[in-house]
């Protein structure tokens, strides 16, 4: 669904939708529907005084011309609620296809606007839930296939258990653990706020620690599959950078993890061969607020995908985006990096760059956080 089907759902019920007063509202028409019955009856009152024309026939003649206005006016009324009703019972029998017209300017316009939002969003949904089966059913076949392969030659007598053969299977199992965080992380998100654990950090060596093991989970991964979204490359060089040196935050030191592995891990899938991906860190406008920047050397995202960067299995539209080494990934990461931001209260979103991606975090320190 566009930006603006989203912001058409938001309109409050007496707007029009294109901008300024509704000239046609259903108010309107009936307003003008009795104005009309009432300025037929007059002229034909007028007519048979001058003309001396029996009170009974100007009665019929007053009723037919009145009914024939109205039955016009109640089948405009009528026709796109059976319309609507006939797409509504579409959308519950699960067809998320069909749609209302709404060329109308009135509020029946307005509420085919809605149904066809709600559509949109149905169908998005649908959509997702069929990716996300797809995704996850392809994600368990590999490592669960590749630690049955191993069993089954060890139980076989092909191969001993040995420390290489037992290494290969806890990489599979590992892969398999790393999967199911990812979707418990779908499931937080899905239930809606978590607990934080606020409290008071020094940024130069956390963000520090989570650049090392960043390091050290794509070198453990490299030479195996990740299967589960994450970069086993290794020929990207982290850099951080913090200003002040002292500079400290409040926050929830786990979900900002979250928010910054999934950042630098979509900003290395993306980067070219030898690339360089810079974690920024500078203090923010609130006392103990934090402005992080990641920045990669892709090829950027197009202005027009901005909004959709963080949506869930969004995995970008730009031609060939991943660099060696990747998989694709599940598009949960930056979906999930954004709820983290949200728990908290900050903002995230993507920035001008000169070049490759920029992507800003801005946490509010010891402003309040919504509950």
């Amino acid at each position: 669904m566009t930006v603006d089907g989203r912001q058409a759902a938001r309109r409050s019920p007496g707007e029009d939708p294109w901008g300024g007063v509704r000239p046609f509202s259903i108010k309107t028409k009936l307003g003008a529907l009795v104005v009309i019955s009432v300025l037929i009856t007059t002229g034909l009152s007028i007519v048979a005084v001058h003309t001396k024309t029996e009170l009974r026939f100007i009665t019929v003649f007053s009723m037919i011309a009145t009914l024939l206005i109205t039955q016009f006016v109640a089948h405009s009324l009528t026709m796109p609620l059976d319309e609507m009703n006939a797409v509504a019972r579409s959308i519950a029998q699960g067809d998320y296809t069909r749609r209302v017209g709404d060329g109308r300017r009135d509020e029946l316009g307005d509420l085919a606007q809605t149904i066809n939002v709600m559509a949109d969003e149905l169908e998005a949904q649908d959509r997702q839930r069929k990716e996300l089966v797809a995704n996850v059913s392809h994600e368990l076949r590999t490592p669960i296939a590749g630690l049955r392969a191993v069993l089954e030659n060890i139980v076989d007598g092909v191969t001993q258990a040995d420390p290489e053969t037992m290494r290969t299977a806890l990489k599979q199992t590992e892969r398999l653990g790393r999967l199911v965080e990812t979707l418990l992380d779908l499931s937080r998100l899905d239930n809606g706020v978590v607990p934080l654990k606020m409290r008071r950090f020094e940024v130069w060596p956390y963000l520090s620690g989570v650049l090392k093991e960043a390091n050290m989970v794509a070198s453990a991964r490299a030479g195996i599959a990740s299967g589960s979204g994450s970069h086993t490359r290794t020929d990207v060089h982290l850099h951080l950078d913090v200003s002040p040196p002292e500079l400290t935050a409040h926050a929830d030191p786990e979900r900002i993890h979250q928010v910054v592995a999934n950042l630098i891990d979509n900003a290395v899938k993306h980067s070219p061969p030898h690339g360089r991906v810079t974690v920024r860190a500078r203090r923010g406008p609130q006392p103990e607020s934090l402005a992080l920047e990641v920045l990669d050397e892709g090829p950027g995202i197009p202005r027009s995908e901005w909004h959709r960067v963080f949506e869930r299995f969004n995995r970008g539209a730009v031609t060939r985006p991943h660099g060696p080494g990747s998989d694709g990934g599940t598009g949960l990461g930056l979906a999930i990096a954004r709820w983290a931001v949200d728990l908290h209260g900050g903002r995230i979103g993507v920035a001008e760059s000169e070049r490759g991606c920029r992507i800003i975090v801005t946490l509010p320190g010891l402003t309040s956080v919504p509950s």
